[in-house]
């Protein structure tokens, strides 16, 4: 307990210190929300992953379809690296941190207002991402509570408040520049303890081939009557884990507080080198946690997913380990935690502010009071996410969960589209982005009010979130083509930034004399 209590202290008194040592960078809003655009390559590539990982997926996520899709879940960590991180930082890195820029916009509703020319547009985005973060910030704590009963035996509400406040502050004191340095220490610390819990659980099995066979003598007919189907290369159920795989990877290119990460990057080289150590530590934080997660049908004994929920199925997994690694654990759970809840709540503060009551509301706001307002507002996200959590975890209130549940697909499914788009065709329309924003946000709410009237497929708020973003790929250009075109002077203008002249040093672009 003691060695518990030391790891702790020393994790959360580093996060504080490096909140308040970074306040010098937070005193403008480009400071506060972007750190400047001076972010390096590594922090940017840590902040990016340790924001897409969260204790929803190591303990919710890879308990559930490890369950459900046994070791063929390890294709959802395998595609977040390649689809989520990899393609995504090369299909949005470079536009985004190029066209973002030049048209000052420090948010993704800022970016739909000045790129379409609509400040009704900019306003519902900001509503959007409000509605729906705020449940899914909520959901971020639902990991901690069965892993801090097992660990330390200590209420769950308390552990939830005393995480949040210590978020609060450093991401009140250092903005984005405190949130990207403790996601490289977050990231590193679940890098080493994902590697480490995996290398522990399958040598309690008795190895990893050991381990193996005996997945593959676990039979549930209520699944699959095929022998061996919970260690065979697609699961049981490959259409349904296909799902999964879509929602979890294609959903980092619509989510604001992914892509605004793109914002704040240095420069071309940061972006080649944080694609790189981007998917790497996908490859290694996602693809571990599945994979982790493939195996927990051999605990089935000690589990009783029906009377507990899948969330008991990787604390009762852990349950065996030796104390250190436990405090590992939690120290792992908890990062994963803070990490995913600083880029929320500092995404959720700036667009509120930048994007609905600036201009809106409050006339005449200069930097300071902008910056102080997106401090105050960052404590009322985290104070009613605090709340949602424990009256969810007392209550068992499940439209709360059902609604966390639906947020990234509402969220991704609204914005993906008219955002990658927007980056790459001029003739994307102002009526084309209303369209998905609308179609998405009515689908998912939908899902959770008439979910019974949806086809068999869609019922699950995972696929009705993948068939949103598909079908945003096809509204948009579609609706665009069939509605007038936008306004051509302001088109020519946003893509102006990409016919700039730049000099580069010759390592990065041959010469004419040497292409010749």
């Amino acid at each position: 307990m003691l060695i518990k209590l030391l790891m702790l202290l020393v994790f959360f008194g580093s996060m504080v210190a490096i909140g308040f040592y970074c306040r010098r960078h937070a005193t403008n809003v480009d400071g506060f929300v972007l750190g400047g655009r001076a972010v390096g390559p590594w922090l940017t590539a840590f902040a990016y992953g340790t924001s897409y990982f969260s204790a929803v997926v190591f303990v919710g996520y890879a308990g559930q379809f490890g369950w459900k899709y046994g070791i063929a879940a390890t294709w959802a960590g395998i595609m977040n690296a390649l689809l989520g991180s990899l393609l995504a930082w090369a299909v949005l890195g470079r536009r985004t941190r190029i066209m973002t820029q030049h048209l000052s916009s420090a948010t993704m509703p800022e970016f739909f207002g000045k790129r379409f020319g609509s400040k009704s547009l900019k306003i519902v985005a900001s509503i959007i991402i409000f509605i729906f973060l705020i449940p899914y910030t909520a959901s971020l704590y639902n990991g901690l509570s069965r892993l801090f009963g097992m660990a330390f035996n200590i209420d769950y509400s308390i552990c939830v408040i005393v995480m949040a406040i210590l978020t609060g502050i450093y991401v009140i004191a250092g903005g984005y520049m405190a949130t990207a340095i403790n996601d490289f220490i977050q990231g590193i610390i679940m890098i080493f303890g994902i590697c480490a819990v995996v290398a522990a659980v399958l040598k309690g099995q008795g190895g990893f081939l050991a381990a193996l066979d005996g997945l593959a003598a676990v039979s549930d007919p209520a699944v699959s009557s095929a022998p061996g189907i919970f260690n065979s290369f697609f699961g049981p159920d490959p259409v349904n884990l296909l799902g999964v795989v879509l929602l979890t990877s294609l959903g980092t290119w619509g989510l604001p507080q992914m892509v605004q990460k793109f914002y704040a990057i240095k420069s071309e080289n940061a972006i080649n080198k944080g694609m790189i150590i981007s998917t790497i530590f996908a490859f290694i934080v996602a693809g571990g946690c599945y994979f982790l997660g493939g195996f927990g049908r051999l605990f089935s004994a000690q589990i009783d997913v029906a009377a507990n929920g899948y969330d008991s199925i990787i604390p009762t997994m852990l349950s065996g380990l030796p104390d250190l690694l436990i405090a590992v654990v939690v120290i792992l759970v908890l990062s994963a935690s803070m990490s995913t809840l600083s880029s929320l709540v500092l995404t959720s503060s700036s667009t509120l502010t930048l994007d609905f009551l600036k201009d809106n509301f409050i006339k005449d706001l200069d930097e300071k009071r902008q910056v102080k307002i997106m401090r105050g507002l960052i404590v009322v996200f985290i104070l009613i996410s605090v709340i949602l959590a424990i009256i969810q975890y007392r209550s068992n209130v499940t439209f709360i969960a059902q609604l966390m549940g639906v947020s990234w697909g509402a969220l991704a499914g609204a914005f993906l589209a008219p955002f990658l788009y927007g980056l790459y065709w001029k003739r994307t329309s102002k009526i084309s982005c209303w369209v998905s924003f609308l179609f998405s946000t009515i689908v998912m709410l939908a899902n959770i009010f008439v979910r019974s009237s949806f086809p068999a497929l869609l019922q699950s708020p995972i696929n009705a979130g993948a068939f949103c973003m598909i079908a945003g790929l096809v509204i948009v250009p579609v609706v665009s083509l069939f509605t007038p075109a936008p306004d051509k002077k302001l088109v020519d203008d946003a893509f102006s930034c990409y016919d700039r002249k730049v000099l580069v040093p010759q390592r990065e672009a041959l010469g004419d004399e040497q292409s010749k």
